[in-house]
């Protein structure tokens, strides 16, 4: 495109130009966003594209002209202009921030637009969240769109997490309280996709650069960011903050190769479960008409030893997080060999027992790992002890089936909704907290040979 052409003219009047079906076949095979105007120069359609000369050019064939979504738009366009950009990324949001400017009429037409998927960022929080939203808030956040394709969104947001590392989770993270340092991270943070502020292994100053630099690209400023970073980096060597340096470098290395990246779909990952701890306690107390929230939860867990020890684990979250100090190991005693129902039997008395004998409240909620054996045990354990039990249920982990005492077919909870995720959250942290003690024994084991 000519650096005289300006693809964003509104001009009454155009001089005669080359018919838009041919004027395609000279566009670039690059990514960037092509304009399409009418008669009067005025943009009518925005999109963006990884092959312009491609992507463009499929208006101009006789399925587009009776396709229903683009059969009013083909007999209005008269002219048609590109901008190239670097990559498929900067392409789409290029884009979305053409169509909020514009707002093209066949963009808006094509789409009711209070459906427009956007990327909103939270910036009044201590650790702003990124999220993709339908229903985007009008205080408290800067908003980024309307885009046209959430799917192409969704794995927008993969590919600038890998490099801002930003959460995207709805915790109501507070730096202030000291149970956020207990709390466990999500796969994200394993994969090095986010810096873990639910850990606080992130201050709030360096979260918020991170938002900063974010912003500067989502903005289009990417080279103004590149410089920044760069004299960033030079500090942080002059300081012999080497590390720190290091990091700066790899991040920079990802922006510059951002073109090289292919494809947006590549980019879309399945999803990472988030654990909202108020949601999940809401999800529960509605799933299973409790008469309040399950503050206190408790999972049991148990693992086998090489050799047939058995061992138990005991998890307990507070307010949908975990309370550390209140984990506890179990080395079971009297059954010979792998049995987890009586196990299990033998794990519940011995915690309940106790319970009772020191006059300690029962959790609001018992979760077991397994199935509807587990749960019988469970229950008959209690029942032994003369007690009134808990709420109790187990949690199968092949279909993720929950079981109830006296209902002989599972409960299926949705596999996004936050009640389930929250008993994932606790069932795994039961499972993980027992093979922690398991490898342990082993460990003692092999030393004591």
């Amino acid at each position: 495109m000519d650096e005289e052409q300006n693809p964003l003219t509104d001009s009454p009047q155009q001089p005669e130009v080359q018919p838009p079906h041919e004027k395609v076949r000279t566009f670039p095979t690059t990514p960037g966003v092509y304009l399409m105007k009418d008669k009067q120069g005025r943009v009518i359609y925005v999109g963006k594209a990884v092959n312009l000369r491609n992507r463009a050019g499929s208006y101009f064939n006789a399925a587009a002209a009776v396709d229903r979504r683009t059969s009013d738009l083909i007999p209005e366009i008269y002219d048609i202009d590109f901008i190239p950009t670097e990559s498929e990324v900067e392409a789409l949001l290029l884009e979305a921030r053409l169509i909020k400017d514009i707002r093209p009429r066949f963009n808006t037409e094509l789409k009711d637009d209070k459906t427009f998927p956007y990327l909103q960022i939270w910036i009044r929080e201590p650790f702003p969240r990124v999220e993709f939203t339908r229903k985007p808030r009008s205080r408290g956040v800067k908003l980024y769109g309307p885009f046209t394709s959430a799917k192409k969104l969704r794995a927008l947001i993969v590919v600038l997490q890998k490099i801002f590392r930003f959460r995207n989770c709805s915790l109501d993270i507070d730096d202030t309280e000291e149970r956020w340092r207990w709390f466990r991270p999500c796969l994200l943070a394993s994969i090095n996709q986010c810096t873990a502020p639910c850990n606080l292994r992130i201050s709030q100053e360096d979260y918020k650069k991170n938002i900063r630099r974010l912003r500067l690209f989502l903005d289009g400023k990417k080279r103004r960011l590149l410089k920044e970073m760069q004299a960033e980096m030079q500090f942080a060597s002059t300081e012999l903050k080497f590390e720190r340096a290091a990091r700066i470098r790899d991040e920079m290395k990802a922006l510059e190769a951002i073109n090289l990246r292919g494809n947006l779909n590549d980019h879309v990952q399945p999803e990472v479960f988030q654990i909202d701890p108020k949601r999940g306690l809401a999800g529960l107390r509605k799933a299973f008409k409790l008469e309040k929230l399950p503050r206190r939860i408790e999972g049991v867990d148990i693992a086998h030893l090489q050799g047939g020890e058995t061992v138990a684990s005991l998890v307990q979250f507070i307010d949908g997080l975990p309370f550390k100090h209140g984990y506890k190991r179990f080395k079971i005693n009297t059954v010979q060999g792998v049995d987890d129902f009586a196990s299990i039997h033998e794990v519940i008395t011995r915690r309940f027992r106790r319970l009772s004998q020191e006059g300690e409240p029962f959790p609001d909620l018992l979760l077991i790992d397994g199935g509807k054996g587990q749960l019988s045990s469970a229950m008959a354990a209690m029942q032994a002890l003369g007690i009134d039990p808990p709420f109790t249920i187990s949690l199968a982990k092949r279909e993720e089936e929950v079981f109830l005492p006296g209902e002989s077919d599972p409960r299926i909870l949705s596999r996004h909704s936050f009640a389930l995720r929250l008993l994932q959250y606790v069932r795994d942290e039961a499972h993980r907290f027992a093979q922690n003690y398991h490898h342990l024994l082993r460990k003692k084991s092999t030393f004591e040979e």
